[in-house]
């Protein structure tokens, strides 16, 4: 494969392969030179972009933020319905859906127990998520649908404690504990004034974190239980 004379281009297809190459033999599993030789470049070519694997996967993960980002204002924008508490519980039902959003699950669960990451985690559920909660939350406020007092903090909370204290991987709970969790969330949200963590939403996050293979297997449960 030549090298692709426009730089963004060539960077998306390094990006591109890499995310294949993740996805099928894992991070760790896929060295530098894997990804060099996949694209048939020069390994001058890839360096010019990125100096190391990991560059390359916070390349990968940004751009995977930039769509869930795009993805929600989209979502804001074009979904209608009788109130907006119905609105988001509508945006949060197909966020957990959109298989596209979750298309690197299974390899960021790699990187799930990184203090990097879970750094990166929270400031993407703050920064960028947590707002567009917010607004949804004090347009349910205007018109009734929503009583929560402080919108910005029950947004923010919800954000991340779906994002990173719900997480089975990171906790190493198996599906009934993540439930037990999910229905607190549930009624730690009504109690907030925002009553917007259904029924099915709690059903499509279970069958996602099921479909990334996030919860541990029995042994490995056991084991972090008797180390406990």
């Amino acid at each position: 494969m030549a090298r692709n004379k426009h730089p963004e281009q060539t960077v998306q297809q390094i990006l591109n392969v890499a995310t294949q190459l993740f996805t099928d033999k894992g991070f760790e599993k896929t060295s530098i030179q894997d990804i060099i030789i996949a694209l048939g470049m020069s390994k001058g070519a890839v360096y010019h972009h990125f100096r190391s694997k990991e560059e390359i996967l916070d390349a990968v993960m940004e751009q995977q933020f930039n769509y869930s980002a795009q993805m929600m204002d989209q979502l804001v924008t074009n979904t209608t319905a009788t109130s907006a508490r119905e609105k988001l519980i509508q945006i949060l039902e197909h966020v957990v859906s959109d298989q596209q959003a979750h298309s690197l699950d299974r390899v960021l669960r790699t990187q799930i127990k990184n203090p990097v990451f879970i750094v990166r985690g929270i400031q993407q559920a703050v920064r960028i998520d947590a707002p567009v909660i917010t607004t949804i939350l004090r347009e349910g406020i205007a018109d009734g649908s929503i009583h929560t007092e402080d919108p910005e903090a029950c947004a923010e909370v919800f954000m991340m404690l779906v994002n990173i204290w719900i997480n089975p991987t990171l906790f190493s709970r198996n599906p009934s504990e993540t439930k037990q969790r999910l229905y607190f969330l549930q009624r730690l949200m009504n109690m907030l004034g925002a009553d917007i963590v259904s029924e099915p939403l709690i059903e499509r996050i279970l069958e996602q974190h099921a479909a990334m293979g996030a919860y541990p297997k029995m042994d490995d449960h056991d084991d972090d239980r008797n180390e406990g």
